[in-house]
């Protein structure tokens, strides 16, 4: 795109309509990148256009703030989503996140961004009621841009390097704001080292949500996070699990766990009581990982009742509060592969000296 390729077009819809012909699209229509609103977002952030991000040195990839900007504008942000778009890209380029692997593998992986901070409620980026609905620009077109700089500028582009077998909606779009302000938990950013005032963002690799309703109480809601985070067949059993039953750890994946509903039914417990209380009942027996294909050979005697964790710490487990007040719901998101391969990143977002 900027410095890359540039072409011109008739009006509106012709613009719209070689933007298709090019590839730059994600299946939707984009907002045309033209060069003077590339130069606005530039100067929004105050950053040169060549100004090189990250490497994707597997792709022989680079990626500058002036391409992040462009497609950034087709995904339809406004400038001062901008910062928030290169603190993402940050952190998905950062050698922890391991981007080529997420962004290729056939599990089809969404790259799930969770905004903290007083640019949350300055962006208006939804932290409540139809948490990954549609509806919001903030939430859509940030989590879009992601999208489109992965296709545009990392070649994750479906069918090429993006070799996804099933997919889910959250490879369109996959973006929420942590509810802060209504809770006594402590935010996700300060967990991950930063300041309460700083405004940060985390970016995970994960299947899509599964929504999990409970009667709201603790123990309750545990119980059943713990039941469904350890569903036979997601990544945090079975899928592409390696080991034998001499293993201390099947997968050392990370989860995410969303928790909707009143604050004060957690009132007494801390994110670390939360984690805690769920690591130890996120186990399966290696019986049935074996019986699922997630370990090798037949079930032997002794196999029913050995249970292998499936999280290696509380540590690796992501909780976050947001979503409606009406209810007790919950939202559990596995996380794409085992920790050695891709882990959670938090970087905090750069605001220019205007």
């Amino acid at each position: 795109m900027l410095n890359t390729l540039e072409t011109e077009w008739k009006d509106a819809v012709d613009a719209i309509e070689r933007c298709y012909a090019l590839g730059w699209t994600d299946g939707l229509p984009v907002v045309p990148p033209t060069v003077e609103r590339v130069e606005e977002f530039l100067a929004y952030a105050a950053r040169p256009a060549d100004e090189v991000i990250g490497l994707l040195a597997e792709r022989r990839r680079e990626v500058t703030v002036g391409k992040v900007a462009a497609n950034a504008i087709m995904a339809g942000c406004k400038p001062e989503y901008f910062p928030v778009v290169l603190a993402v890209c940050e952190a998905i380029l950062d050698p922890a996140f391991n981007l080529i692997g997420p962004s290729s593998s056939l599990g089809g992986a969404g790259i799930l961004v969770i905004v903290n901070g007083p640019i949350v409620k300055e962006l208006d980026i939804n932290s409540r009621n139809n948490l990954f609905g549609p509806g919001n620009r903030a939430n859509a077109t940030i989590g879009r841009a992601v999208r489109l700089i992965l296709m545009n500028t990392c070649a994750a582009v479906p069918g090429l390097f993006d070799r996804t077998v099933l997919g889910h909606p959250g490879k369109y779009s996959y973006c929420i704001g942590e509810n802060e302000a209504q809770t006594h938990w402590t935010p996700l950013h300060v967990e991950r080292g930063f300041k309460r005032d700083e405004s940060a963002v985390t970016v995970f690799a994960a299947e899509g949500p599964r929504q999990v309703r409970a009667t709201p109480d603790p123990e309750t809601m545990l119980y059943a996070a713990a039941d469904t985070i350890s569903t036979l067949g997601s990544s945090m059993s079975t899928s592409g699990s390696v080991g034998d039953t001499s293993s201390s750890l099947i997968r050392q994946g990370q989860v995410a766990v969303i928790f909707a509903g009143d604050s004060q039914v957690w009132k007494g417990w801390s994110k670390d009581d939360v984690c805690r209380s769920l690591h130890p009942r996120l186990r399966r027996s290696a019986a049935d990982i074996k019986r699922a294909g997630g370990l090798p050979g037949p079930v032997q005697a002794g196999d029913e009742s050995k249970y292998l964790p499936l999280v290696a710490s509380p540590e690796d487990i992501l909780v976050v509060y947001a979503g409606g007040e009406e209810v007790s719901h919950m939202a559990v998101i596995p996380s794409w592969g085992p920790k050695v391969s891709s882990v959670a990143v938090t970087k905090v977002i750069k605001r220019s000296a205007r």
